[in-house]
């Protein structure tokens, strides 16, 4: 095997296992700070979740140059594509270890974005670089936030006076449970069919995957509590009912983020491969399936060994969870990324995440948020790109000077 495969395998798999140990808070941190799973179950149900995302629902065509973001056309050399798909992964990787280390919640797209542009301006200059879907990129750095924010807020407000604020809880989470739990079933149904199966029909996705879904877990809901739910305190009581379907909402969001966040990793590493086995490379590369287990593989290690630091942010260092506040959480982000991604609007998973947790604490008050921490959040999210793009650019040039 060629060394230079060899090489940006092994990097690869580290950007692999960065994402694991960053974004598994995506998934897992608020269900881990309503203290529904253990962060040790919480990694398990992650690593399995991810693997099977990212092995059986990955992309079997991933771009190289991510997101369109690089003007392919502009590269004739394919060794140009070797060197950059290896300076962007280990610029990658670089910051999302820094960010983790510290707590910090940042996207891995972003990341891998910023890498590609930095090597992409040190071999052409400016005209290489597609700058409105950067500005997307931008874009969605501020919208992402404000959306699940006002989303969550909405929601958990919704959930509180329905349930939480009446003068007999139990009755009114026996009337009111079963409806939010189907109805978040319906999002999370047909976000499998877009995000999960990579479908465009939404009305498909809609009929087919998430109304069927809905009413299931609906019925479900339903019919245990009204067997099981005789609880001497009705707040714990409706907390429990949460309990269980937050534990099945991030489970999904892990599964999801496996079939979709693995081309982060293995996306330059097609690029490579198809350098080393083809001679060319084009926006369009087909992955093999070991690829798609190799960045499965590394999402799982990663959230096993260090995914616990951002999970902790995510989960406790924001805001106070419970579960409603959880399950709030996680069915706002989802309904977020569902309409984004019908509607073709540039959004992060983890900037939604977070936003939709602190929506979540202003329903309480604006002294229920972590100000300090959710301020150095905000700026790892500003720097992301630029970063990345930076130290790129160097590893870049100095592999461009060696060879």
């Amino acid at each position: 095997m060629d060394a230079w495969l060899l090489i940006t395998i092994a990097i690869g798999f580290w950007m692999a296992w960065n994402i694991g140990a960053n974004d598994v808070a995506n998934s897992m941190g608020t269900a881990v700070g309503a203290k529904a799973i253990t962060p040790r179950q919480a990694a398990v149900i992650a690593g399995v979740m991810n693997f099977i995302g990212a092995y059986f629902f990955g992309k079997s065509v991933t771009d190289t140059i991510r997101k369109g973001i690089l003007d392919v056309n502009m590269i004739h050399d394919p060794m140009v594509i070797v060197y950059g798909s290896l300076a962007a992964l280990l610029a990658a990787s670089l910051w999302l270890i820094f960010a983790t280390y510290n707590g910090l919640p940042v996207s891995t797209t972003h990341s891998i974005i910023g890498g590609v542009v930095g090597y992409g301006l040190v071999y052409a200059g400016t005209g290489i670089v597609d700058w409105g879907k950067l500005g997307q990129v931008v874009l969605s750095w501020i919208l992402s936030p404000i959306l699940g924010a006002i989303v969550a807020f909405l929601v958990f407000r919704a959930v509180r006076r329905s349930i939480l604020a009446r003068d007999d809880p139990i009755k009114s989470a026996r009337h009111w449970a079963p409806f939010w739990t189907g109805l978040a079933f319906v999002v999370i149904g047909t976000m499998f069919y877009i995000k999960v199966l990579h479908g465009s029909n939404l009305a498909k996705g809609v009929f087919f995957y998430g109304i069927p879904s809905g009413v299931a877990v609906f019925l479900l809901t339903y019919a245990l509590i009204r067997v099981k739910f005789r609880p001497s305190d009705p707040y714990l009581g409706v907390e429990s009912i949460f309990r269980k379907v937050q534990v099945v909402t991030s489970a999904y969001v892990a599964l999801a983020h496996g079939s979709n966040d693995v081309a982060n990793a293995v996306g330059p590493i097609a690029a490579v491969y198809a350098v080393v086995t083809m001679g060319l490379s084009g926006m369009e590369v087909p992955v093999p399936r070991w690829i798609l287990a190799l960045g499965g593989l590394g999402i799982a290690v990663g959230i096993f060994t260090y995914g616990y630091k951002v999970m902790e942010t995510v989960g406790k260092k924001i805001t106070e969870l419970t579960n409603t506040r959880g399950f709030s959480i996680d069915f706002s982000a989802a309904t977020v990324i569902l309409v984004a991604s019908w509607l073709g609007m540039p959004i992060s998973t983890t900037h939604t995440v977070v936003g939709a947790v602190v929506g979540v604490g202003l329903a309480r008050g604006v002294k229920a948020i972590n100000t300090s921490i959710l301020r150095d959040i905000i700026i790892s999210w500003f720097v992301t790109v630029p970063v990345a793009g930076l130290i790129s650019a160097v590893i870049f040039k100095a592999l461009m000077l060696a060879g």
